[in-house]
């Protein structure tokens, strides 16, 4: 039997010795095996950092059906006294059934778990038909809309609540069923916000876990990130929660996650900035005032900036990310970069097959000529109906820049993205790459000058780092965790959140563009700030302190 926990002495850096305590990472993303945001990187770098420093790290996520686990490497997990069965059409050595009862109906679902080690993280995947058969982390796609006229193309999945519980639930029996119990457990956004009172008052769990801390981290607190349910029999029935536990957790009507890990875990989020908001200012307006509630409730949300590897963005390795040629923006030799423009002003000079993206639009090959960039979820959240703006005055008044787009997400943006590129007038300077591919954005990380984020609110905001590692200079709004692009040092930052705003900012960029000395100094200092402010090594640090936090939080009697 695998021993998926084991705690084990470890030697710190200048060599003495530590009780090293195992750590597992709830999640329904992790990047390279699903990802639909800057959860995957963080659950990935921050994993990946523990487990360099001597924790061993676990991760447990669902196995969607657009991941072959075989093919990765992934191999069905052993567990003794388990059973052998057939989850999905796969053969496991041992499966098991997970309690998932419906207000009307009691009911178990069978799973299977598959194992992999990478970069030093024990991943664990969970097979099970409700994840099987979704082919999108969050929302349907369109191959599912053609199989089932009812699952539109970029709507939630009907049973997101469910599938959020048997992960929870499947990665609790797995610690009972292997016999271990990690010094903490960290959770994952909304998702993943349940367990902590699942573990506290579940009475098959809270006995064994009596000891075992939790973190959660809210990656996103605006309303339709909570995983909230309002079906409230739904929620006690399937959670299998003490209904006062749950009706003593609503907001507004809804059983809220983030609500109930308020009163079993210590409750953080990506930045401090964004969690002030969220407590002291109005922003919370678009949480549903989920940061007031929990002040309410004398429950303090703790902000920890994001952190990133900058070796997994560093142009000096252009093989693994994908570039045309190496450079390094510490230096100013960026003769490498001005090759990455070129590279990708060729690639979309003309329409042309893409593997994972649609074009719509070409740039004409004038590498001379400022390139502003754009990658992300098309939605209001992230400032795109702000950015369409814009541009529609902007394209006016210069035709000495060009715009690349990469991304995908609501239909009507989409839509006039598109309608954009067959303008006559932008003929040469618009294109949008409809659709995501990791290696195509590195590549325009790369090739921009200036990297547009004007969105609407940023919990944190990881993209704004990649860009900055890659000389691309982040233009924000100057929100949330936004707030770590200090305005004409690291970047260009604007405080209204308006289209004049973000066209005044896009023209101080194009005179700072005029300015070589000057930009090499920013895009200079901007990743001096990331290596002595954000990396991971740093934020480990704080995590940890939230991790004793939790510890010994979980040692109080209830």
């Amino acid at each position: 039997m695998t021993d998926l926990f084991e705690q084990h002495e470890t030697m710190r850096t200048d060599g003495s010795q530590i009780q090293a305590k195992s750590i597992l990472l709830v999640s329904r993303e992790y990047d390279t095996i699903a990802g639909a945001g800057g959860v995957k990187d963080v659950c990935r770098q921050l994993a990946e950092e523990l487990a360099n420093n001597g924790y061993p790290v676990q991760v447990i996520l669902p196995r969607y059906g657009f991941f072959d686990a075989k093919r990765a490497g992934f191999t069905p997990l052993p567990i003794a006294c388990c059973p052998s069965g057939k989850v999905n059409g796969y053969a496991f050595p041992s499966v098991f059934s997970v309690d998932m009862n419906y207000a009307e109906e009691e009911r178990r679902e069978q799973v299977g778990i598959w194992h992999n080690e990478l970069n030093g993280v024990h991943i664990y995947l969970i097979e099970a038909e409700r994840f099987g058969e979704k082919l999108g982390v969050y929302t349907y796609t369109r191959q599912e809309e053609l199989l089932n006229g009812n699952h539109r193309q970029g709507d939630g999945h009907f049973d997101y609540f469910a599938m959020n519980i048997l992960l929870q639930k499947t990665a609790l029996d797995v610690l009972i069923l292997t016999q271990k119990v990690p010094w903490i457990i960290h959770c994952q956004d909304g998702h993943a916000a349940t367990l902590p009172a699942l573990m506290r008052e579940n009475s098959g769990y809270r006995h064994y876990f009596r000891s075992c801390g939790a973190v959660v981290t809210i990656h996103n607190a605006g309303i339709g990130y909570h995983q909230d349910v309002a079906d409230l029999d739904f929620a006690h029935a399937i959670t299998g929660l003490p209904k006062w536990c749950v009706m003593n957790h609503l907001l507004g009507m809804s059983f809220d996650p983030f609500i109930v890990s308020s009163s079993y875990a210590v409750l953080n989020t990506v930045s401090e900035n964004y969690g002030r908001e969220l407590q002291e200012t109005r922003e919370d307006a678009r949480t549903g005032w989920l940061g007031h509630a929990l002040k309410e409730r004398n429950v303090q949300i703790q902000g920890v900036t994001n952190g990133i590897n900058p070796k997994a963005f560093s142009p000096d390795n252009p093989e693994v990310l994908g570039l045309a040629n190496g450079f390094d923006v510490l230096h100013g030799n960026l003769d490498g970069k001005a090759d990455c423009k070129k590279y990708i002003l060729q690639q979309t000079g003309m329409v042309r097959q893409w593997e994972k993206v649609e074009q719509f639009g070409t740039l004409w090959n004038a590498p001379e000529q400022p390139l502003f960039t754009f990658i992300g979820r098309l939605t209001g959240q992230k400032g795109v109906d702000l950015l369409l703006d814009c541009l529609d005055t902007f394209f006016t008044e210069h035709d000495n820049c060009r715009f690349l787009i990469l991304g995908s997400g609501n239909a009507q943006i989409e839509k006039q993205f598109q309608q954009w590129a067959e303008e006559s007038v932008l003929l040469g300077r618009f294109c949008f790459l409809k659709g995501f591919d990791t290696q195509l954005a590195n590549q325009v990380y790369a090739a921009g000058d200036f990297f547009l984020i004007p969105s609407q609110y940023e919990p944190c905001g990881l993209t704004d780092y990649m860009a900055q590692l890659l000389g691309n200079l982040p233009i924000v709004h100057h929100v949330g965790g936004l707030v770590k692009v200090v305005d004409g040092e690291t970047g260009i930052a604007f405080h209204k959140h308006s289209s004049d705003a973000l066209g005044e900012a896009m023209e101080r960029a194009l005179s700072m563009y005029a300015d070589t000395p000057r930009m090499r100094n920013m895009q200079r200092a901007a990743v001096e700030k990331i290596q002595q402010q954000h990396t991971w090594q740093r934020v480990m640090q704080q995590y940890l302190a939230l991790y004793h936090q939790a510890s010994a939080m979980a040692c109080l009697e209830r």
